[in-house]
């Protein structure tokens, strides 16, 4: 048994909030100059450059590199031979987010009623998934989510006569209605299976993929790489001012779901595309 003390998850979690809003993921950044040889529209790729200059200088001058520093999802991978000493260790996520937001001078965005519309006035409570794995590591993958690209997600329930080719249609469409409001070029996470909240889980937790990663299932990079195609041919391009990259990747993640049902969710995530993971 590994015993692991609550105070070094809170400095682990604080350390990734402050990075992960500080310095653009590399498989992001790299998708940026990718995309500067595919682009075609001269204002399009002017705003390529100016996204890895903006990506330099945050990470040089140590700013965030968007003032929507978004909300905290953790996903937490936990080794069953862990002993955590100290407190809680829920506590613990949730203090780690509040001494990064703090401490990096990060915008607060999370209120605690939807409907009242109070600050926190830390940005906790994070959204915590946390799974139970074998072994006596743990991983934490924090992604950070702003609220344009969060809007303009969906989720439908199919039925498996509606089919496949209807989800393909739904994930364009969402991506085409998104617009320029999901601060294109954007990454988008897709879930299909589990039951309905399963879903949209999975389409979060798919935007933690490096972009560009293949799926190892061969019949869903088919479908990525088709609704990729699909995707940039509307249009949209870099910052909504038109052009052929508006999207830098499609992921897909698929789980078992009932025999009556075809759930498909599409989490978007806009050009910021912010995360950062640690094994401990």
């Amino acid at each position: 048994m590994r015993e692991v003390h609550v105070d070094e998850i809170i400095l682990t979690v604080r350390q990734l909030c402050i990075d992960a809003n500080i310095e653009i993921r590399p498989d992001t950044l790299q998708a940026y100059r990718m995309a500067l040889d595919d682009e075609e529209s001269e204002v399009g790729r002017e705003v390529l450059e100016l996204l890895i200059r903006n990506a330099e200088v945050a990470k040089a001058q140590r700013l965030p590199f968007c003032q929507d520093t978004g909300y905290a999802v953790l996903f937490v991978e936990l080794g069953q031979e862990v002993h955590f000493l100290g407190g809680s260790l829920s506590e613990a996520f949730n203090e780690g987010v509040r001494q990064g937001y703090r401490d990096g001078f990060l915008r607060k965005s999370l209120v605690r009623n939807p409907c009242e519309r109070e600050n926190t006035g830390d940005n906790t409570p994070a959204v915590i998934n946390t799974v139970i794995v074998s072994g006596d590591r743990i991983k934490i993958d924090l992604l950070i989510k702003g609220a344009g690209c969060d809007n303009v997600s969906a989720l439908k329930m199919f039925t498996p006569a509606e089919g496949l080719e209807a989800a393909k249609d739904f994930i364009v469409e969402t991506a085409d209605m998104a617009g320029p409001n999901a601060s294109p070029p954007f990454v988008i996470g897709v879930g299909m299976g589990g039951p309905f909240a399963r879903a949209a889980l999975l389409a979060q937790k798919a935007l933690l993929w490096p972009v560009g990663t293949p799926n190892p299932d061969s019949k869903l990079n088919a479908i990525e790489k088709e609704l990729m195609e699909r995707i940039n041919s509307l249009g949209i391009g870099p910052a909504g001012f038109g052009g052929r990259v508006t999207t830098l990747g499609v992921h897909i993640e698929a789980f078992a779901t009932h025999i009556a049902s075809f759930p498909v969710a599409v989490n978007i995530d806009c050009h910021s595309h912010r995360g950062k993971g640690v094994v401990l």
